[in-house]
């Protein structure tokens, strides 16, 4: 039995430069943090020649090609695994809020099922195995940035190439201001689930017209990562994020909506320093960063919704159970 721990990912400056509508004209980046959300895939052997794979439901199939989970179909396909396999998927967050969770899944799943086989695999490949089959195979109209961001968690300012290779290089912060980041950081669940893909697809359609906007976003993801080197600035990651706010809103394609601004605008005026709506918009949750004193009053004003505690995870994708006492 193989039990992979995956993070889920928290965007926060440069979202949508991942899309090769912009980065096949030039390069596009973005700052990332893994986060201490989770995705467990579990693999095991199974007595019958079938494979049953569990999640929001449970299959049960004679071959991996009547499986209706996709991401699970492909990355049995690419692995050349299949029949006598257990396959369970556990998410900490549901899809749909903006957290990265399908990537996750993707990278989680080939974590579990390379390590199945025997196979030491890197972040790298992991990342670039689970964009393939998220993007070339399925055909999703997504970035590459959750699935880099979920293989390698930490901090990182990841480069995305005109010829399609990624650069992730880690950022340097004092281990301080990222402890400061956490107090400051609220994750509020805007009680919406939306469909990325439909507004990943807007946007990637709409992105020639935007250019001079995705560039300024992905220069705010090299200027956030300047701030947070050496000693950090939190007034200054504050004001980088509202900036990024002001720009990603402006593109339209049905990103925010209403009720999300309204949060905003109300967690502004209670003290928020400034903020994001995570993942390509539409729903999900609403991250405010705001001074630990400020939190209450902003809870307060935006009704109490469900929040997640904000952490940073350090390490990516990882094996964390490894067991032979099941092999049939």
């Amino acid at each position: 039995m193989i039990i992979t721990q995956t993070p889920y990912r928290v965007s926060f400056a440069g979202g949508g430069t991942d899309l090769p509508a912009f980065y096949e004209h030039e390069f596009g980046a973005v700052l990332s943090m893994g986060v201490a959300q989770h995705m467990y895939v579990t693999v095991s052997p199974r007595f019958d020649k079938t494979t049953r794979m569990a999640y929001t439901r449970v299959e049960i199939a004679d071959g991996i090609d009547q499986l209706d989970h996709t991401i699970a179909r492909e990355a049995l396909r690419m692995t050349g695994l299949g029949e006598h396999l257990e396959i369970t998927t556990v998410g900490d967050v549901p899809a749909g809020t903006g957290m990265g969770s399908s990537s996750s899944l993707a990278v989680g799943m080939l974590n579990a099922l390379y390590a199945y086989k025997g196979q030491v695999t890197s972040p790298g490949m992991l990342a670039e195995k689970a964009c393939e089959i998220e993007i070339d195979i399925l055909g999703k109209p997504i970035g590459r940035q959750d699935q880099y961001a979920a293989a390698y968690g930490g901090v990182n300012y990841i480069r995305f190439n005109p010829d399609h290779t990624v650069d992730v290089e880690p950022v340097p912060c004092d281990p301080a201001f990222l402890d400061q980041i956490e107090k400051h950081v609220l994750l509020l669940y805007t009680d919406q689930q939306r469909d990325a893909d439909t507004i990943l697809k807007k946007q990637s359609e709409g992105s020639r017209d935007k250019m001079s906007v995705l560039r300024d976003m992905r220069d705010l993801a090299g200027e956030l990562r300047t701030t947070m080197g050496g000693a950090g600035d939190l007034e200054d990651f504050g004001r980088i994020l509202h900036e990024g706010w002001v720009l990603k809103r402006s593109l339209g394609f049905g990103i925010t909506n209403p009720g999300v601004d309204e949060w905003y605008n109300v967690a502004r005026a209670n003290g928020a320093m400034g903020g994001k709506l995570l993942g390509a918009g539409g729903g999900g949750f609403l991250l405010v960063m705001a001074p630990p004193e400020k939190h209450d009053a902003i809870r307060t004003a935006c009704g109490h919704p469900r929040e997640l505690p904000f952490r940073i995870d350090r390490r990516g994708s990882r094996v964390i159970f490894i067991s032979d006492r099941y092999t049939f």
